[in-house]
């Protein structure tokens, strides 16, 4: 189990555009208008984000340095005033760039995340160069445009799973795909975003970690056909720990909360809530074993707290006492649930609270009780196992890791004469 932040978690960015003659001006235009939109949803400055961007043709050109601004509004205008540059397409020499006069002099405590938008075959070599980036921590993320891309090759070049490559028919693709790019960056910081903890600086935070599981909890279960690892919970264990040992700053306002469990329980139940001193939720997110929902609680400006409950059919595959993964991404503006890496729906809510760190941090209570709930629970963050997909979970990968994200072609059926009318009942 896993919560980290997203908008606020430091991290280097850094954008690596394909400007060769392929793309051309009014595509590096879409390119520009995508670019900032999507930096728009992060706090840009030394204690947060850092973008810089990279466009390349047959030689990388350093558009925007890392560190040069302290405001979204500085670093948008000088987005807009890139210029087209033309040419051949060597991916290879612009991620080895990025690596040398980007990362090379960003602090090693800080996450490092490029995204590679590229709409053809690299006319070097980028393989090599990508392998040797992720092997000094930078995660690569992949863009393939159109219809000229190597798709092995680009799948090659981002990193594991095969969810950290997307591709699309054209440029106004792009910019359909705001909020997609936007939480795929945002679940980087599931486990890779570092987010001060107190007095220690993790890799995201494990919840259970925080909440001591491992000194509470004595029974350890093996996931058939897997490596991972879970803990069987009891009505004996009790999993709470004061919220400013936990999350000393707060939340921030954009976060992703992950979880891997299986239960039996048919009452309602929080899987994680926040408390204020006087036992007010502040954040939950609730299992109702009754009406078979998933809801998320928050604070609310406007009425005190609001409720998100999703009701939707996939949602009841939660209770066939199977292991799933739960999945909330939540920004300023909505929720979105996942349920083993498939979009369910998504809430819309009113603008939230902060949370007061002065009350307990909570797992598996019954809701409005301090009764412990009997489930099992993967240890999600654990840096000995692979916990970025559900390939932890049995049965949902075929053929490993990168079968997870990857979608069928389309099928389109040329239109034929109408039929007869079928029968009327």
């Amino acid at each position: 189990m896993a919560v980290s932040g997203c908008r606020t978690a430091p991290a280097d960015l850094v954008f690596i555009l394909d400007g060769s003659f392929s793309v051309g001006p009014e595509n590096l235009k879409i390119i520009k208008s995508w670019l900032v939109s999507i930096t728009g949803n992060f706090d840009i400055g030394p204690k947060f984000i850092q973008v810089g961007v990279v466009q390349y043709s047959d030689y990388p050109v350093l558009e925007i340095p890392l560190g040069t601004h302290e405001s979204t509004e500085n670093l948008i205008r000088e987005m807009e005033s890139i210029h087209y540059l033309g040419g051949n397409t060597r991916t290879g020499r612009a991620i080895q760039f990025a690596f040398d006069h980007l990362f090379a002099k960003s602090s090693s405590f800080l996450t490092k995340i490029a995204v590679v938008l590229t709409d053809g075959k690299s006319q070097d070599e980028a393989k090599d160069v990508a392998a040797e980036a992720r092997k000094n921590q930078i995660t690569l993320f992949v863009i393939g445009v159109g219809s000229e891309i190597e798709e092995d090759e680009l799948k090659a070049i981002a990193n594991k799973p095969s969810s950290t490559s997307v591709f699309v028919e054209d440029y106004l693709a792009i910019s359909r795909m705001k909020e997609v790019i936007k939480e795929k960056l945002c679940e980087e910081s599931v486990c890779p975003t570092r987010i001060p903890v107190a007095a220690r600086d993790e890799k995201g935070f494990d919840i259970l970690v925080g909440l001591g599981v491992k000194k509470k909890v004595e029974k350890r279960i093996q996931i058939p056909t897997t490596n991972a690892k879970a803990y069987e919970i009891t009505s004996h264990v009790d999993l709470l720990e004061l919220t400013r040992n936990m999350f000393p700053e707060g939340l921030p306002p954009s976060y992703v909360f992950v979880s891997t469990q299986r239960f039996k329980v048919k009452k309602t139940w929080d899987l994680w809530r926040i408390l204020s001193l006087d036992k007010r939720a502040q954040i939950a997110v609730t299992v109702n074993g009754e009406e078979k929902t998933l809801s998320f609680t928050t604070a609310s400006l406007i009425n005190g707290t609001q409720v998100m409950t999703f009701a939707a059919p996939r949602v009841k595959t939660l209770f066939d006492e199977g292991w799933h993964q739960i999945h909330l991404l939540v920004t300023e503006d909505f929720v979105t649930l996942y349920i083993d890496d498939q979009e369910i729906e998504r809430k819309p809510f009113h603008p939230a609270l902060g949370i007061y760190i002065s009350g307990l941090s909570q797992i598996g209570k019954y809701s409005g009780k301090e009764e412990t709930v009997q489930f099992d629970i993967q240890n999600y963050c654990d840096p000995e196992q692979n916990n970025e997909t559900v390939c932890e979970i049995p049965g949902f990968c075929m053929n490993g890791p990168s079968d997870v994200g990857s979608m069928p072609a389309p099928c389109i059926c040329p239109p034929e004469k109408q039929g007869p009318p079928g029968p009327k009942w």
